[in-house]
């Protein structure tokens, strides 16, 4: 059964979404306050997380940006807060939609499924086998520890986030050095090799990351 959190301080809001995601057939988890999200997220990889904008302890775009450095897992935003420039700045520290309030529960629940429909089923494989964090620059893959460097991880941890999509040579330079340093292209190419290759020590046999000939590469499982 897929988990979503709800992180939610006003107690009657969370509950009502709770018993309507619950009806819906979800586990749900409720937290009051932004300080516990990360641990509990670390811990319980949750499948979907509704995540309130102003929270004491932290506020829910310093949370999203922190949850986008180590996981993919999809954030709605909820908000009471429409300015526009709310919402960029949500959208581009990595939330997958907003819901304003006040709203309807069945249109929570509406979001949420949406938002899993277009979450393909090996999203959840990815984020399963691979595990990654990049404050703390480790990874696993299938339980084995991979010995990355800095860049390589960067790498990785993009790839993740998109499992499915192709990304060209330049969209993984623009990923990799945050110096702007000038590199080649096939810069990639060695990188994308020694990743392949440390990959297939931790999983003989296993190939993830594809190329597409004349456009890029693309992580499959």
């Amino acid at each position: 059964m897929d988990t979503i959190l709800i992180v939610e301080d006003e107690p009657k809001l969370a509950a009502l979404m709770h018993d309507y995601l619950t009806l819906a057939g979800y586990a749900v988890h409720c937290l009051d306050n932004g300080l516990d999200v990360v641990p509990w997220v670390r811990s319980h990889a949750p499948r979907l997380i509704l995540l309130d904008l102003m929270l004491p302890g932290r506020d829910g775009l310093e949370i999203c940006k922190e949850l986008r450095d180590f996981s993919a897992i999809p954030v709605i935003m909820i908000t009471a807060r429409v300015e526009e420039v709310d919402r960029l700045l949500g959208l581009d520290l990595g939330a997958d939609d907003y819901i304003c309030k006040p709203f309807s529960p069945r249109e929570v629940v509406a979001r949420v499924k949406a938002i899993l429909r277009r979450s393909p089923q090996f999203e959840q494989v990815a984020r399963a086998r691979l595990q990654i964090d990049e404050a703390q620059y480790r990874a696993s893959f299938d339980g084995v520890a991979l010995d990355l460097t800095p860049v390589e991880l960067r790498l990785l941890n993009t790839f993740a986030r998109a499992p499915g999509r192709v990304f060209s040579r330049d969209q993984l330079l623009d990923k990799l050095y945050s110096d702007h340093r000038v590199v080649t292209d096939r810069t990639v190419d060695s990188h994308i090799r020694n990743l392949r290759r440390k990959l297939a020590q931790a999983s003989p046999g296993q190939d993830p990351i594809q190329s597409l000939y004349g456009v890029g590469y693309k992580l499959e499982l």
